[in-house]
């Protein structure tokens, strides 16, 4: 992918994130771009693609303290990441400068499907 699609992509994946916050608007692009950022440094041990390309990020939302709220799921529920793939959300996040107390919660619905994942997760993955 070139650079210029790169960011015309996480622009869009940046504007779906949730925001109830109050911080300037500059502040809070910086911030949600280090949250992809930081997300896409997590791999699910067993896939050769990180979670955020995956798709296996429903919602984030940053708030007025810096307080950040993730709603995420796994490929499966018998995952065998289970234990450990929210902590590593929750640690990648909380690394961002600026960011305050990250709250990680790990659903079941809607089911992950495999046309919830990036292109770029796609070519990863050999999924065309």
């Amino acid at each position: 992918m070139t650079d210029t699609a790169e960011a015309k992509d996480t622009e869009i994946k940046i504007a779906s994130m949730e925001t109830r916050s109050a911080l300037p608007p500059e502040e809070t692009e910086r911030l949600s771009g280090d949250i992809v950022a930081a997300l896409k440094t997590v791999f699910d041990p067993e896939i050769p693609a990180d979670i955020y390309e995956l798709g296996l990020i429903y919602k984030v939302d940053l708030k007025d303290d810096r307080s950040v709220d993730v709603v995420m799921t796994l490929t499966t529920p018998n995952c065998p990441a289970a234990g450990e793939l929210p902590q590593m959300v929750e640690n990648a996040i909380a690394s961002v400068p600026g960011i305050g107390i990250v709250n990680v919660n790990l659903v079941w619905e809607p089911a992950w499907t495999p046309d919830r994942m990036s292109d770029e997760a796609r070519l990863v993955l050999n999924m065309w």
